[in-house]
């Protein structure tokens, strides 16, 4: 079986936050239309690796980075234009926030920022991702209603549906679900296996079960430390390779 081509490669990455490091010197790679899985307790570094991809880390004060992020192969901290490389990597937070504009205009938002001022263009686009994000059907006759009158569910998949719009190679997940019901978390856990065949994706879930369900690879991280990176059908069986990663998938620490 071929391997596929890697997307990102990320090596010897070190992060702190003024004097305190939250990741140390990790390394791994992330492979073209895979779904990567990032298990880990609460404070493991694992939101500060995603900001790190997409350069959003930037943003906080007394940040220090050493090592390298590549994505197809360039360092992310000598890309010249950093609005292209968020476009190409798109980033859902864990709680929806939508913008205040009408559920129309979210999704449209980015593509007109971008130049794009066709209607029709504008127009089916914005059904697209709508219908990728698996809202469309919900929301088709009310598209002029604010975003922000969704329920909780609807507006995280509206947020999933502007991260789309602007065409992603690689989307990012922080916890997509940490909000919503079980319901909508298996609709848009639905939406996600068939982007993939589309994109590339990071999954950083707080619940086990859904990497396990998702990620054809799955990494946990402990202190800023990469404890075990394999197929999940390794990571969650009764022998993994490290210990400490059966004890957390199983609920004895964490």
């Amino acid at each position: 079986m071929v391997t596929p081509p890697k997307t990102i490669e990320v090596q010897n990455l070190r992060l702190a936050y003024g004097p305190k490091e939250v990741i140390h010197g990790i390394s791994f790679d992330v492979r073209r239309h895979e779904i990567l899985g990032v298990i880990g307790p609460a404070q493991s570094g694992k939101t500060s690796l995603l900001r790190c991809i997409n350069r959003t880390i930037e943003f906080t004060p007394g940040v220090h980075l050493q090592g390298a992020v590549r994505v197809d192969g360039e360092d992310v901290q000598k890309v010249r234009d950093v609005f292209a490389l968020r476009r190409k990597i798109g980033m859902v937070a864990p709680l929806p926030v939508g913008l205040p504009l009408t559920i129309y205009d979210n999704v449209a938002f980015a593509p007109r920022c971008s130049g794009m001022r066709s209607r029709s263009e504008l127009d089916g686009l914005v059904e697209q991702c709508l219908r990728q994000a698996a809202l469309w059907d919900e929301v088709k006759d009310r598209l002029k209603t604010l975003g922000t009158k969704l329920s909780g569910g609807q507006q995280q998949r509206l947020t999933i549906a502007r991260a789309l719009s602007h065409q992603p190679e690689i989307l990012c997940l922080d916890e997509f679900s940490i909000a919503i019901d079980p319901v909508t978390t298996m609709r848009i856990e639905e939406v996600l296996k068939e982007l993939r065949k589309e994109m590339t994706i990071i999954l950083v879930t707080n619940l086990v079960q859904q990497a396990r369900r998702l990620a054809d690879r799955t990494m946990f991280l402990w202190n800023g430390e990469i404890v075990e990176l394999d197929r999940s059908d390794v990571v969650f069986s009764e022998q993994p390779r490290d210990r400490r990663t059966y004890e957390y998938v199983n609920g004895i620490f964490g």
